[in-house]
């Protein structure tokens, strides 16, 4: 736990360094090349916008994966509906979340949206999967999770664990969680998961 919890802090250091610096310098420049001389620079002016943009949306890209920066602003809720959006155009993410969610400490929030984001990237990746369904619920000792997809699956007894599949596992187990794996070959993955209130 104390590894996970020490990674999660320099990638938390390293994403504000990238947002907070980079982001709003790239902005500056943005603002400045807006301001050229139209006459002279309009053509140079729309490529160089365009690059400019592309960084902007870069850095908050890798901003965002090494560390969720706004989780904690926004809440686990709202920061997964935005993951929702931000692949809408690779696959369909359905989340049903409990509307009595109750917030958790933001390192057991991390954990959880790296799960679900680790799960949904491996289904982009290795599956033939079009939707992934994210159930999420509260009960009185546990909030308990479902993550499931309509691929094709893998045998979990027989098949090599990816690096995926054991950060998933080592990142429950960080938050005294447990899980199972229930998949169906050429049917779709399951994963129930159960983590301590």
């Amino acid at each position: 736990m104390e590894h996970i919890k020490g990674q999660e802090d320099e990638r938390k250091r390293i994403a504000i360094s990238v947002h907070d610096d980079i982001g709003n310098r790239l902005n500056i420049l943005s603002l400045w090349l807006n301001n050229l001389d139209a006459e002279n620079q309009e053509a140079s002016k729309k490529v160089i916008t365009n690059q400019i943009t592309e960084l902007i949306d870069s850095t908050r890209n890798i901003s965002h994966s090494l560390y969720p920066v706004n989780l904690e602003t926004l809440g686990l809720v709202l920061y997964l509906q935005e993951l929702v959006t931000n692949l809408s155009h690779k696959i369909n993410l359905i989340m049903q979340i409990d509307p009595a969610y109750q917030k958790k400490d933001i390192f057991t929030e991390v954990q959880i949206y790296r799960v679900i984001q680790e799960f949904t990237t491996n289904v982009m990746k290795h599956s033939n999967a079009n939707e992934v369904v994210v159930y999420i619920r509260n009960h009185q000792k546990y909030l308990t999770m479902i993550l499931s997809d309509n691929g094709q699956s893998f045998d979990y007894e027989k098949g090599s664990k990816g690096m995926g599949i054991k950060n998933i596992e080592s990142r429950i187990s960080s938050v005294k969680g447990f899980y199972k794996w229930k998949n169906k070959i050429g049917i779709g993955s399951r994963l129930i998961i159960n983590i301590p209130n």
